[in-house]
């Protein structure tokens, strides 16, 4: 490339800001769609899920599964053992699938797809213009897709201790001593969990209660599995101070009590990654929690929209993929397309794994009062949960009184997949009839939701009434 090429004006259809799950989905589809794209990174293609989110956690969850079921095998008649774990080989196995899966988000793969990428730090020069290192791009369409970053709270002496975040965590290759967690959310959880089975001591420390966003009745069945299993589990605790000593980390709570730790992590929230971008100079509003957009994703500047965790509304990869396909459906082909946030679904892998979509029972109760039902199931009544020795979990599902479903909770073992025909029934407002009446393959964990959707019937099915008229249809002729 020649010097001058290099400072030359770039004029693209569609410029996106951030290489991220958001931003990789719109690249992809407008240049396949055969618009002139520009995609503007300054880290890591495949942003936070790729690099430091989703995958490497996953990754990890899979390792310490491995391990637990070294001590699992009683039950089966398989004598247990205790794992003997090579923690930096643990890392390199989740090195090794993060690497397996970045060619799919490689600066390769989009230049041959026919996107221009950036290398550089992107901040607004104009309401449609940009600056990107030397290069200037003006674009009727620009896309932020930054996504989020990790927070830490104002505890006293935090700030000069070492500690770890889903972003560092990952890097770490020496096994923890005592692992303590501040904050009891999902990544806490899965973390806590994991670091557990992977031979750690673990204390989590939670200002409030634990997956406080998901069904309580559900929740308890994880944190009860993560107690049995030796995580400290602590709610509605206030920490006082930070302290760096000999061993590692010490955590004073309020009360006075001191713990002490080889390794910290702070799982607390997320902030929007907007500094640096010079908002203002294009006229997009932004707050605290992320830049505002309305139902379409566009910002108080119509030739800029937000997409992914920078807009602060779900911190979802799946949800960065929807918000990118709403861009594309109306930016690009001019339809209608709207953020439905009755559809989300979000999932917690942990072991039992924690799923949600739709309403949970109290939000469906503040919306529709007494007239909803409330169906259930248990694992325990599924014949391959009982083979597998996998009985603690349940379904919950919630309709109206005409039977749409509103919301389904899953606690169990493969929830993130189980949730997923309560997710179509949401997104397409089915009636529950639709779920009762597919025909699952035996025997199949799956078998849990077209029982619990069965189970909206069993009374009118099998009372007096229906009784009565099969008793006087079995006296007619045959």
């Amino acid at each position: 490339m020649t010097d001058a090429s290099k400072h030359q004006l770039l004029n693209p259809d569609v410029c996106i800001v951030g290489g991220g799950s958001a931003g990789l989905v719109v690249a992809a589809g407008a240049a396949q769609l055969g618009l002139d794209v520009v995609l503007v990174e300054r880290a890591l293609m495949g942003g936070d899920c790729l690099n430091f989110g989703c995958v490497p956690s996953k990754a990890l969850i899979a390792a310490a599964k491995a391990a637990q079921a070294q001590r699992s095998g009683a039950a089966f008649g398989i004598a247990p053992v205790e794992p003997t774990v090579d923690f930096g080989r643990v890392m390199d196995h989740v090195a090794g699938v993060i690497a397996a899966i970045a060619p799919n988000d490689s600066v390769e793969r989009f230049e041959k797809l026919g996107v221009r990428v950036l290398k550089e730090e992107a901040r607004f020069v104009g309401r449609t213009e940009l600056q990107a290192g030397p290069h200037r791009i003006r674009s009727r369409r620009i896309v932020l897709a930054t996504g989020s970053r990790p927070t830490a709270p104002p505890i006293a002496g935090l700030a000069d201790v070492p500690y770890l975040t889903n972003e560092t965590i990952f890097a770490n290759r020496t096994r923890p001593d005592h692992l303590i967690v501040i904050g009891g959310g999902p990544i806490g959880l899965e973390m806590a969990q994991a670091h557990r089975r992977l031979g750690a001591r673990v204390t989590v420390l939670e200002a409030f209660g634990f997956l406080a966003k998901d069904d309580p009745e559900l929740a308890a069945i994880v944190i009860g599995r993560l107690r049995e299993e030796g995580v400290d589990l602590r709610a509605n605790v206030k920490i006082a101070r930070v302290e760096r000593v000999a061993s590692g980390i010490a955590v004073i709570l309020d009360g006075g009590e001191r713990l002490e730790g080889s390794h910290l992590l702070v799982a607390t929230g997320r902030a929007p990654n907007v500094e640096g971008l010079d908002l203002d100079k294009a006229g997009v509003a932004f707050t605290k929690r992320g830049i505002t957009v309305d139902g379409a994703l566009r910002t108080s500047n119509r030739s800029v929209w937000a997409i992914g965790d920078c807009n602060g509304l779900y911190a979802f990869t799946h949800m960065a993929g929807y918000e990118a396909s709403l861009f594309i459906r109306g930016a690009l082909f001019r339809a209608p397309a709207k953020l439905d946030p009755a559809i989300v679904p979000w999932a917690t892998y942990t072991d039992p794994e924690l799923a949600q979509v739709g309403l949970s029972e109290s939000e469906a109760r503040k919306m529709h009062g007494d007239t909803i039902r409330v169906l259930r199931w248990k694992l325990a009544e599924n014949d391959r949960a009982q083979a597998e020795r996998e009985t603690d979990g349940l379904v919950k599902a919630i309709t109206d009184r005409r039977g749409r479903v509103l919301g389904a909770t899953i606690v169990g073992p493969h929830a993130g997949d189980l949730i997923q025909p309560w997710c179509l029934a949401v997104s397409k407002r089915l009636k529950i009839a639709a779920l009762a009446s597919f025909v699952p393959p035996y025997p199949t964990l799956g078998e849990v939701s077209k029982r619990a959707a069965g189970s909206y019937f069993t009374e009118t099915l099998f009372g007096p009434r229906t009784r009565g008229l099969v008793r006087f249809l079995a006296r007619l002729p045959v």
